[in-house]
């Protein structure tokens, strides 16, 4: 049973707590449905000021909505397109302090002012990404970013290569 916990001390040892418990929220479940839709439940009560956290997953073609806490979102975005699909075409994480300066940004949220996309890579093969954004312009910085791309390599230790959409 998962229990909400106050995290305490430096952003380091809440990291490492979250973490851990994303590790335990997700060990030894085969679905990836559950362990996405529990990473991004456990991420949207962990992060403060962000307004929507989730994963579009990668279908072979373009990204497709998949679990998430927030507003109803897009549901396809094209690979170079916005910051999500930018960061899938170049797999590579994107931390954008101000949205509306990003070429292309697909609007989803008007409440939307800074994003961090981490790409997840299985086997060099793009599987989806992780989105977060925040009504906040510069939210996300470099620890964020780390703290992340951690929870990312987690959660790609435990997902099949394909995913049914």
């Amino acid at each position: 049973m998962f229990q909400a916990v106050s995290y305490e001390g430096t952003r380091s040892e809440q990291h490492t707590a979250v973490l851990g418990q994303l590790s335990a929220l997700i060990r030894d479940e085969p679905s990836a449905i559950a362990n996405l839709a529990n990473a991004a439940a456990l991420l949207n009560v962990f992060m403060t000021d962000t307004n929507w956290v989730g994963f579009y997953l990668y279908d072979g073609k373009e990204l497709v909505l998949g679990p998430f806490q927030g507003l109803p979102a897009c549901i396809r975005i094209p690979l170079g397109r916005g910051v999500c699909g930018t960061s899938a075409a170049e797999k590579r994480t994107l931390v954008v302090d101000d949205v509306h300066a990003f070429p292309g940004h697909i609007a989803c949220d008007a409440a939307s002012n800074s994003e961090i996309v981490v790409p997840i890579i299985k086997n060099g093969e793009l599987y989806g990404v992780l989105d977060i954004d925040s009504p906040i312009k510069n939210r996300f910085d470099d620890e964020d970013r780390v703290f992340l791309e951690k929870a990312v390599s987690l959660l790609t230790e435990q997902l099949e290569v394909t995913i049914p959409l």
